[in-house]
């Protein structure tokens, strides 16, 4: 199979090795790629955020299936454009995309398909932001209502930062002020082709910079799966995703679909398990990241077979994916001044001592070439992950391969699946 993988990140690495560890000899294009994933994909001088040039590629390098990484080209249409040349792709058209682009529209598809979530307020101004945060309390939760990089929102008991934050981004468009919800957060994803919704293994990711939870938030800066706790209050992962599918993934799947917006993509659920029970913070159209990342190491299921069935609408054809019981553990690696002020352009060491480390593999984020030397070319840079038999195991790798890089002034947080390894 020829893919086109679209996208820069850790995210887009971690679904190309997967697609390389298949027994299918495929051939694998990415754009615009990083140094990491030149490694391992046939990297396209092409621009992913313009539909046209994606469709004129996919078409005159027979493509047979384009998967669309990041949210940034499915909210400029890439996917439309791609179906209406007939051209198979895993990733939800502008319209369906907007559960992620609009944190409004994602509301109002949940509460007609009656997911459970959070209450919110959507605020054009200052004065509504005012009443919304004086009307839910504090803690505050303030999200910009359209794509942030995973960096538009703050959760504060101070009034001030709220606002500041709101005010922020005002100026680009409203924001959601929303009822601040208590408890451990789960990622789960699902592939879905519109109508049939396949559930991947759940994980948990961690937002801020430092350790202990303190410090901004961040795109991610660590994840592991699976999740044994789950275990306790659910009797088990298969229950706690069969529940989720029923009660979440399939409600929206069909509202989408009954509103002429069919989901075809990746619906990543992120939830938080509240006293109340299961509900819901956020949708992303596309896999998250850093979750990708300890999730797809351990699909025992061919992706490919997956993300096709999907993109073709015959998904109800292909079982329900297996995991295995391996337990992964990823550490991400960020730049100093990540996330207000990432300093870029220096070199980074170590990479084949990390990468030598018995069940450790690096996926690239931020990383270029320059002459002879690789360099970060953003904020995070690496994700280091660690699989073993026990997250014990899996954290040991994960922290003993990235001491090994140097990076000037980098960041790493020291407490990612602390809790589960005790």
């Amino acid at each position: 199979m020829r893919i086109l993988v679209l996208g820069s990140g850790a995210r887009e690495h971690a679904i190309i090795l997967a697609l390389r560890g298949e027994d299918a000899p495929h051939e694998i294009y990415a754009a615009p790629g990083n140094a990491g994933i030149a490694g391992d994909a046939e990297i396209v001088a092409l621009d992913p955020l313009d539909p046209v040039a994606v469709t004129n590629y996919a078409n005159d390098a027979s493509i047979d299936l384009v998967v669309i990484g990041p949210e940034a080209p499915l909210v400029a249409g890439v996917a439309d454009a791609l179906r209406e040349r007939g051209i198979p792709v895993f990733g939800p058209g502008r319209a369906a995309a907007q559960l992620e682009g609009s944190k409004a529209f994602a509301k109002r598809i949940m509460d007609a398909a009656r997911v459970p979530t959070g209450r919110a307020a959507h605020a054009y101004t200052r004065q509504q932001v005012e009443a919304a945060l004086d009307d839910l309390g504090a803690p505050h939760v303030v999200k910009a209502d359209g794509l942030a990089a995973g960096k538009g929102v703050i959760v504060t008991s101070e009034r001030a930062a709220a606002l500041a934050h709101a005010e922020g981004y005002l100026s680009t468009g409203p924001v959601l002020i929303e009822e601040f919800l208590e408890g451990p957060e789960v990622s789960l994803f699902f592939v879905s082709d519109g109508d049939t919704v396949r559930a991947l293994s759940p994980a948990q990711d961690f937002k801020r910079a430092l350790d202990g939870d303190q410090g901004p938030n961040t795109g991610g800066m660590g994840a592991y799966s699976p999740l044994p706790w789950l275990t306790e209050r659910f009797g088990g992962e298969d229950a706690f995703v069969e529940l989720v599918t029923n009660e979440v993934a399939l409600p929206v799947v069909r509202q989408m679909d009954a509103e002429g917006t069919p989901f075809i993509g990746l619906l990543y659920a992120g939830l938080i398990l509240t006293d109340a029970g299961i509900k819901v913070i956020e949708f992303n159209a596309r896999f998250g990241d850093p979750e990708t990342q300890v999730v797809l190491p351990r699909l025992v299921s061919p992706l490919s077979d997956l993300l096709a069935a999907a993109a073709s609408g015959h998904l109800e054809d292909v079982p329900q994916p297996g995991f295995a019981e391996a337990t992964a553990v990823t550490v991400v690696l960020a730049s100093e001044g990540y996330p207000e002020a990432p300093v870029t352009g220096r070199p980074i060491r170590g990479l084949d001592a990390a990468a030598a480390v018995e069940g450790v593999h690096i996926a690239h984020a931020a990383t270029a070439a320059s002459g002879d030397e690789l360099i970060a070319t953003g904020g995070r840079v690496l994700s280091v992950v660690g699989l073993g038999t026990t997250f014990e195991e899996s954290r040991a790798r994960a922290y003993r391969a990235i001491a090994q890089v140097e990076l000037e002034g980098s960041h790493y947080r020291t407490d990612i699946a602390a809790g589960v390894a005790e």
